[in-house]
């Protein structure tokens, strides 16, 4: 086995800070959002002209004490703001790891593309961070922002696991022929993920609040064409904070939502199913128990967003766990890539 040099050593421990710091900022974004922050500071990068996020705060108290009601609520400018120092140093520490990269690549299986890859990723994360502002919570690229930030997270824990060799073989050959069904949810998730962006995104989360899919009368009250215009929205309003989308277009998207968790629970029910009858190892039994125990938690955290009216910890919490399910999917798909040798697992599934 290769030796590994003090630069791939700090590789491996830079990239593991960066993967908790994009769970930072994923969090943290989700919490702007559903606070209502997300126009907390109505200019980028700093707020109200300033970066110490200590003078914005005082300068909008000052202007709203003589002018009432001229500024947006001095304490919306704090998640804003924290957001904004938290996307900085993770974009800071992606460009570390990208120089590390490049420092080690001639060194046997070390990744360059996909460190490089997140440095673009992290700048246009940056871009549509601006936009968000600039543009007034444009739902589409409120949406692209999401998506930006789960992307990050997922590829630096796939760099993370490329680093440490995870896993270095696979011994469970007969789970191989999972990837197309693998492969299938994945997609599946993915896509439920776009959509619970585009649900946050319009201000539809809250417009269904009966189980199980909507009101009474629910099905007079779809409206496609509406529902998922991505770009020229005509309003007369100054912004999107709120959304500006009627009831009927919102009712669409949120059951179309919902629709898609139910999509997503069949998949993953039956790729957990089929992982433990066909998988022989310790492994692969315990990533089924894994990947079903986020899927539970997921529904639960959103059958709980409709029944306490999506309070802002169980809404920040099912955001978070749909990356973590994201990640999860990928590691198992990546696991299942691996060479695979033929030997058959000991009785403790090695």
């Amino acid at each position: 086995m290769q030796t590994l040099t003090s630069s791939q050593i700090w590789l491996r421990r830079v990239t593991i800070v960066a993967i908790f710091l994009a769970a930072g900022v994923i969090a943290l974004g989700a919490w702007t959002r559903l606070s209502d922050a997300g126009l907390g500071c109505p200019d980028w990068p700093g707020c109200y002209g300033h970066l110490d996020v200590r003078k914005a705060v005082a300068h909008v108290a000052d202007v709203n004490s003589t002018d009432p009601g001229a500024l947006r609520e001095a304490h919306k400018t704090i998640p804003e703001m924290v957001h904004r120092y938290f996307a900085s140093v993770l974009g800071l520490t992606i460009l570390i790891i990208a120089a590390l990269s490049w420092i080690n690549r001639k060194r046997a299986k070390q990744p360059l593309k996909l460190p490089l890859f997140l440095v673009v990723l992290v700048i246009f994360q940056g871009l549509l961070g601006m936009w968000t502002v600039t543009m007034g919570l444009q739902p589409t690229i409120v949406m692209l922002h999401l998506l930006g930030g789960f992307t990050t997270l997922t590829l630096l824990s796939l760099l993370a696991a490329r680093l440490y060799r995870w896993p270095e073989f696979l011994n469970d050959c007969d789970v191989r022929t999972l990837k197309p069904l693998a492969g299938l949810a994945l997609a599946a998730v993915i896509l439920q993920i776009a959509l619970g962006g585009w649900t946050t995104a319009n201000y539809a989360a809250v417009v269904c609040t009966e189980l199980p899919v909507c009101e009474s009368g629910w099905t007079e009250h779809l409206n496609f064409a509406d529902a998922f215009i991505f770009w020229g929205h005509e309003h007369d309003l100054p912004d999107y904070e709120f959304g500006v989308l009627e009831n009927d277009a919102r009712t669409t998207i949120h059951v179309m939502h919902r629709f898609g968790a139910l999509l997503v629970s069949l998949l993953v029910l039956t790729l957990v199913v089929r992982i433990l009858r066909r998988a022989h190892s310790t492994f692969f039994r315990n990533f089924a128990g894994v990947i079903l125990l986020l899927l539970l938690v997921q529904v639960g955290l959103g059958i709980g967003n409709v029944v306490f009216s999506v309070p802002l910890r169980i809404a920040v919490a099912h955001n978070f766990g749909a990356v973590v399910l994201l990640i999860t999917l990928i590691l198992f798909i990546r696991a299942i890539n691996v060479k695979c040798t033929s030997a058959r697992p000991g009785p403790n599934g090695e």
